[in-house]
């Protein structure tokens, strides 16, 4: 395990900046990017044949750690596959979960609001890194609870590319040895990667013009109109969290809104009640379709992979909207 002076003093780093994002007022203009940079990471004693022990905070970011790590890594997350990461509590075990990692990797922009505190109850040396650091990030709306900065940067697959980088690099300077391998493997990812954007990109581009409009449960699909060219009509709660409550009179504008516009759809991630979106769904006589967006599928089910859940929602989204 890392230990010495200069990893206590990374450590009160750590614990001072990831407080802070977890405090930090909405309207924050700075996006909690990278807790720790992997240019100031060093090696981890690790004996021969061990392998490199990571935790990541959401199964979407363990899954591509993991195809960017390979058999270099031993790799978990810490948000139970189908458990919202905005309302993820976690538990005593978790405590210890995270004081056995070598590193953890965090999807950022405020998504982990949880992991502030987490990482000074388990008194952790590991270095904390944000996959999203580097992204240019989206503005969160004005109901956000996190900060200003939306952080579902996984459902455009650009940014996963970008992810990456940042994943082989701080595997690349903690385990020197298979640097070689983390190399290769992102490279092979990049490519899957490139070929999934594309494709999804084809997938939906027999949806008509005026029928590239979205309604989700909540405010996290700004990263996948902005990338294959869809306008969000609205939210049925109007922020990036589903904790938060919409009023009647919100709920009432955006069923305003579906009718006028002739959105076709609500569409609902798996992790949130779809009671609201059901409401409104059958209010205004649309489909309900329900996505995955925030966790994948366990590992028999739809989307039991990054790539696997981007096609499932892919084809889900123009089956709903190309009819």
């Amino acid at each position: 395990m890392i230990a010495g002076p200069r990893w206590t003093l990374r450590l009160a780093a750590i614990v001072l900046a990831l407080t802070a994002t977890a405090c930090a007022p909405t309207g924050a203009n700075t996006p909690p990017d990278a807790v720790v940079a992997p240019e100031s990471l060093t090696p981890v004693a690790l004996a021969p044949a061990e392998r490199l022990q990571v935790l990541a905070t959401t199964s979407i970011v363990a899954n591509v750690v993991a195809a960017v790590g390979g058999a270099g890594i031993d790799v978990t997350a810490l948000v139970p596959r189908g458990v919202d990461p905005h309302a993820f509590e976690p538990t005593p075990q978790d405590v210890r979960r995270v004081a056995e990692a070598q590193v953890m990797f965090e999807n950022g922009l405020g998504l982990e609001a949880f992991l502030g505190d987490l990482v000074h109850n388990a008194g952790t040396g590991a270095p904390v890194i944000s996959v999203s650091a580097g992204i240019d990030p989206l503005p969160a709306g004005a109901g956000a609870e996190h900060g200003a900065w939306d952080p579902h940067t996984w459902l455009d697959p650009q940014n996963v590319i970008a992810w990456t980088r940042t994943i082989e690099a701080s595997l690349a300077a903690l385990d020197p040895q298979g640097a070689a391998d983390y190399a290769r493997n992102a490279q092979n990812y990049r490519v899957e990667l490139a070929a999934l954007d594309a494709e999804v990109d084809a997938q939906l581009a027999g949806i008509p013009e005026a029928q590239r409009t979205l309604v989700t449960d909540h405010e996290e699909f700004a990263y996948f109109a902005r990338r294959y060219g869809f306008t969000i009509i609205g939210t049925v709660i109007p922020a990036p969290s589903a904790a938060a409550e919409p009023s009647a009179q919100e709920l009432a504008a955006l069923e305003s809104a579906i009718r006028t516009t002739g959105v076709r759809a609500v569409f609902v991630s798996s992790v949130v009640s779809p009671a609201l979106a059901r409401q409104v769904a059958d209010d205004t006589g649309v489909q309900l379709v329900t996505l995955y967006a925030h966790s994948l599928s366990d590992p028999d089910g739809p989307a039991p992979s990054y790539v696997e859940m981007m096609r499932l929602n892919a084809r889900l989204i123009a089956e709903a909207l190309s009819r």
